[in-house]
């Protein structure tokens, strides 16, 4: 797979969760189970959620005791944001476990997943810019922006797939490698969370 239909499953990630726009909606995941496809399918669903639950919570006449549940919620989120990036970094070792790599071969700043990340955000970015620049509603002004903004975004896109694609072809070919650092995120460790493990003393 290369970038072009990372993009498009992202595409139709996007469009899916935005039939019901309901951040409570089940995930109805197309692509078989242990697939790249699915785990990308997934990491876009868990994005475009947790977009909304970061709308939702700056509302500024929500009730504090559910902008404390939704901010718990988004904790959560990103936690499985984290998990799924690594689940997809996992994929990638096993694909490339036997690629010996090249005496001089250089480790990227960030593993293929992490960039991935990044195109998995910007189609959150695309759809929502797109109906900000298409607003009858809204100024002039502000629609120009928006188009500008939306002309950035998609040149960014262009690049970062540009980017990703070069990075595949380098450490399938061996002259790149890759390494993963597992997230070790702290606050939701109840070990190691200072605030969490003195509650359990009290």
């Amino acid at each position: 797979m290369n970038a072009t239909e990372f993009n498009r499953i992202f595409d139709k990630t996007v469009s899916d969760y935005h039939l019901t726009d309901d951040v409570n909606a089940e995930c109805a995941n197309p692509y078989s189970p242990g697939t790249l496809e699915f785990l990308l399918y997934r990491k876009c669903w868990i994005d475009s959620v947790q977009w909304h639950l970061e709308d939702i919570i700056r509302d500024p006449n929500i009730e504090p005791s559910e902008a404390l549940s939704i901010k718990r919620w988004i904790d959560r989120s990103n936690q499985d944001r984290t998990d799924t990036v690594e689940y997809i970094d996992s994929w990638y070792l096993e694909k490339f476990k036997d690629v010996k790599p090249a005496a001089d071969a250089k480790i990227n700043t960030e593993t293929p997943a992490w960039a991935i990340d990044r195109l998995s955000i910007l189609a959150l970015k695309l759809y929502h810019m797109q109906i900000e620049a298409s607003r009858t509603d809204a100024s002039m002004e502000h629609v120009r922006k928006c188009s500008e903004k939306l002309a950035v975004l998609k040149q960014q896109r262009e690049d970062l797939s540009s980017a990703i694609d070069e990075l595949l072809d380098e450490i399938a070919s061996g002259k790149k490698y890759m390494k993963v650092y597992r997230q070790m995120k702290m606050y939701n460790d109840p070990s190691l969370n200072p605030v969490l493990y003195s509650a359990d003393k009290r």
